[in-house]
């Protein structure tokens, strides 16, 4: 092999400035371009009728300065005639199959820093139940189960979403997006809400039942600020902003409370004048409802109670208060019952 190290040739400045800008070891390219140029040569060989038994040791000389190949087959050159232009071409091929790996690489370790937070993307192609978003530097995918079921969404639309992993799929790492997380509405509150930036407010617990409704209890750590009013924002602009990024889903914001009667009363919101009667061994929560709350406070298909009951980790079960109460006749017959024995005791 000729020592051309201080040669300046085309070969050795392209490995170098690849692995300068893309952040590459240039051995690593060398080594790779070399496994490359054996698997080419066992092709060509297989083309021209030749066998090359699997456990045949191939080796490839490569003079990292000029780029020229030898293959050597237990010690002798059998570099086939004219096979200098298929290395090239594979040299080539692996290079750029590196720098595309250099550059996904880059990419994924500038997504990894935002995980769990908010990404914009245009709706680029549907792949079945999945849809493929364009972020920008890399795409992603919106899995069926991260979809709000309700939405529509359009091809050439931007969105928000929660960037919610980076998951390991059959084309490599994949970015993972969602929109039915409870995190993306945590997320959403967190854009909108300095306070809950500054750590003053904070979202205690979150439940949702994406595209319809989501319920979450908030805290103030700072005396004097109002977690619900902070939240809401003057005349409902922050509430609304978030429920509008939601396509109209409604927001319950409940105030924290260290009584958990109250927290479950503030959770069955909107319905009100609720009492509630707690069986604490059993974990349970007995809710008086009046007969004009009882619908509000159980919801359409018990939704209300049910997302009450998620967000609290206590079962609830509502009843009105009429129920609890003897009817009218029941009580016309205890008293028609009362006088007769009255009677029988004054005779």
């Amino acid at each position: 092999m000729i020592n051309t190290r201080n040669a300046r040739t085309e070969f050795a400045q392209a490995i170098k400035a690849i692995a300068m800008e893309r952040g590459l070891d240039p051995e690593v390219i060398l080594e790779a371009i070399k496994q490359a140029i054996v698997a080419a040569y066992r092709r060509d060989a297989k083309e021209r009728g030749e066998e090359i038994a699997e456990d045949a040791l191939i080796e490839v000389e490569l003079d990292p300065v000029t780029g020229e190949t030898k293959i050597i087959r237990e010690g002798k050159d059998v570099t086939p005639p004219g096979f200098g232009r298929i290395a090239a071409q594979t040299a080539k091929q692996v290079i750029h199959q590196k720098i595309r790996e250099a550059e996904k690489t880059l990419v994924m370790d500038e997504f990894a820093s935002k995980v769990g937070g908010l990404v914009s993307g245009v709706i680029l192609r549907f792949e079945g139940p999945n849809v493929r978003v364009d972020l920008g530097r890399s795409e992603a995918i919106l899995p069926q189960e991260e979809r709000v079921p309700t939405e529509k969404l359009n091809q050439g639309e931007r969105m928000t979403f929660l960037l919610k992993e980076i998951r390991e799929g059959i084309r490599g790492k994949e970015l993972i997006l969602s929109r039915a997380d409870p995190q993306f509405v945590v997320k959403l509150f967190a854009r909108e809400v300095p306070e809950i930036n500054s750590k003053s407010v904070e979202i205690k617990s979150i439940v949702r039942e994406p595209g319809i409704r989501t319920k979450m209890v908030v805290y103030s750590n700072q005396p004097g600020v109002d977690p619900v009013g902070s939240c809401v924002g003057q005349k409902g602009v922050r509430v609304q902003a978030v429920t509008s990024e939601l396509g109209g889903e409604r927001v319950d914001v409940i105030p924290y409370s260290d009584n958990i009667a109250e927290v479950i009363k503030n959770a069955l919101s909107p319905a009100e004048n609720l009492e509630v009667t707690l069986d604490e061994e059993k974990k349970i929560a007995f809710v008086l409802a009046p007969e004009d709350q009882l619908s509000l406070a159980i919801g359409r298909d018990g939704q209300n109670a049910r997302l009450a009951a998620k967000l609290t980790g206590w079962g609830i079960k509502v009843e009105s208060v009429e129920s609890k109460e003897p009817k009218k006749e029941d009580k016309e017959e205890k008293e028609e019952t009362k006088a007769t024995e009255d009677k029988k005791i004054q005779e």
